[in-house]
C-alpha cells in the first residue's frame, strides 16, 4: 500500500515533527516478499571502503578451530559480532540525505521496498598477524641440502606461496616479510626453511672463503663466491646465505655482499647453545668470541630474544631462549615467562614482549597491564599480576 502525501502529513503532525526541519523527500518504507534476515553485515572503515571500491580483494583466514580474521593486501584484522538493539535494514537503491539534496527534490515521495535485515554486524579490529604457525609448518620438513634422503621423499610435508596465505592467518605481505624474518627460501615452487645444522654449514663455507680470500667482510663478491663454492654446495644456496647474513649492493655493475658481524656472531652463538642446557656465561663468552670470524666483536646485545642471561646464580649462566619458540597469545606469553622467572628487569624481559606491541602500542603499557612493578636493590622489576602454576 502506499502512502499519499496527505498521509505522511497526517503522521509528522501525530509524531509532532515540524516539516520545515525536514528535508521534503520522503522514504515509505515496505518490506518485499523476498525479505530475509540471514545477510552478515560487515563494518569497514574510510581506507577498505577506498581498497574494495579500487577492486582490490579481502580474505577471510582461518581453520574451523581458528579466530576467523579478515586479512587485505597488507593488513590482518579480528572479525567480532557485534549486536545492535536497532534493526538494520538492507534497501537497494537508497538515497542518503545528503544525494536527496543535491538533487534539489521537492516534496516527493520514494516507496522503497526493503530486501533483507540483520541485528548485529561484524566489526573489524586490527590486530598483529597470528605468523606462529607458519614457522611450525615450515619446520615440518626443514632443508638439509640436495643430497639429503628426504629430498627423495615425496610423502614429506611442502607448502607453496598458495597453501601458505590458504593456512596462515595473516596478509599476503606479512606473510612475505615474516618467510624473509625466518631466512625461508623457494625451492622448486616450496618454501623451505634450512635445517640450521646446514646453513651454518654454508655460512662457514663463506666466512672460510672471505678469510682466504683476504677479502674485507664489507666487500665480498657474490660472482667469486659462485665459482669458488659452487662446486660444494648449490649456488643458489650460496647467494641465499649471503643474502640471510649480508646486505646485497652494486659497485661498478658487480654485486657484493657487507657481511653483517651481529648475524653471524648471534648465529655462531645459537650454535654454541643449543646443545647445552646451560652454559658458564664467562666460559661461553671466551668460547664465543673463539668461534665469531677473525675481526668480529661478539657482545650479549647481538642475542636479544635468542638467549637470557641469569646474573642471580653463581656463577653467572646463560642459555637458549628463543621468542620465536614463546607462545603467540599475549597473556600465554607473559605466563610462559614469569613461570620462567618470577622477576624480571624491563632490560631482560623487553626482547621478548616487543613483537607483541600492537599500534601505537608500547612495552611500558604492556608492563603495566599484564605484570607489576616493585623496587628490588634499587632496580624495577615486574612480577604477575596473577598466580602462576
Amino acid at each position: 500500500m502506499r502512502r499519499t502525501r496527505d498521509e505522511v502529513d497526517a503522521t509528522l503532525q501525530v509524531a509532532k515533527l515540524n516539516p520545515a526541519e525536514l528535508l521534503p523527500a520522503v522514504h515509505c518504507l515496505s518490506f518485499s516478499p523476498a525479505a530475509a534476515g540471514d545477510f552478515y553485515l560487515l563494518e569497514l572503515d574510510p581506507a577498505m571502503c577506498q581498497e574494495l571500491e579500487a577492486g582490490r580483494s579481502m580474505v577471510i583466514r582461518g581453520d574451523k578451530d581458528e579466530q576467523a580474521v579478515l586479512c587485505s593486501k597488507d593488513k590482518t584484522y579480528d572479525l567480532k559480532v557485534a549486536g545492535t538493539s536497532n534493526m538494520l535494514l538492507l534497501i537497494p537503491d537508497c538515497k542518503t540525505p545528503d544525494q536527496l539534496k543535491m538533487e534539489e527534490t521537492h516534496c516527493n515521495i520514494f516507496h522503497s521496498e526493503i530486501f533483507g535485515f540483520s541485528n548485529n554486524y561484524w566489526e573489524l579490529r586490527r590486530c598483529r598477524p597470528k605468523l606462529k604457525k607458519l614457522k611450525r609448518l615450515l619446520m615440518e620438513n626443514t632443508y638439509e641440502g640436495p643430497d639429503s634422503q628426504k629430498e627423495k621423499d615425496s610423502s614429506c610435508s611442502k607448502y607453496t606461496t598458495e597453501d601458505l596465505l590458504d593456512q596462515i592467518q595473516a596478509s599476503e605481505e606479512e606473510i612475505m616479510a615474516q618467510l624473509q624474518v625466518l631466512n625461508a627460501c623457494e625451492i622448486g615452487g616450496y618454501w623451505r626453511i634450512l635445517e640450521f645444522d646446514y646453513e651454518m654449514k654454508l655460512l662457514n663455507h663463506v666466512t672460510q672463503l672471505v678469510d682466504s680470500e683476504s677479502w674485507s667482510f664489507t666487500k665480498v663478491p657474490l660472482n667469486v663466491c659462485l665459482q669458488e663454492l659452487g662446486p660444494l654446495e648449490p649456488e643458489d644456496m650460496i647467494e641465499h646465505c649471503l643474502n640471510c647474513y649480508g646486505r646485497r649492493y652494486t659497485e661498478d655493475g658487480a654485486i657484493y655482499f657487507e657481511l653483517s658481524a651481529d648475524k653471524i656472531c648471534r648465529a655462531t652463538a645459537q650454535m654454541l647453545l643449543q646443545n647445552a642446557v646451560k652454559f658458564n656465561l664467562a666460559e661461553f663468552q671466551e668460547v664465543w668470541q673463539q668461534s665469531v670470524p677473525e675481526g668480529m666483536v661478539a657482545s650479549l646485545d647481538q642475542l636479544q630474544g635468542l638467549a637470557l642471561v641469569d646474573r642471580q646464580s653463581r656463577p653467572e649462566i646463560i642459555f637458549l631462549l628463543k621468542v620465536d619458540d614463546l607462545p603467540e597469545d599475549t597473556q600465554e606469553r607473559f605466563n610462559s615467562l614469569f613461570s620462567l622467572r618470577e622477576k624480571w628487569t624491563g632490560e631482560d624481559i623487553a626482547p621478548y614482549i616487543q613483537d607483541l606491541c600492537g599500534e601505537k602500542q608500547t612495552i611500558g603499557a604492556l608492563l603495566t597491564k599484564y605484570s607489576r612493578s616493585s623496587m628490588q636493590n634499587g632496580v624495577k622489576v615486574y612480577n604477575s599480576r596473577r598466580p602462576i602454576s
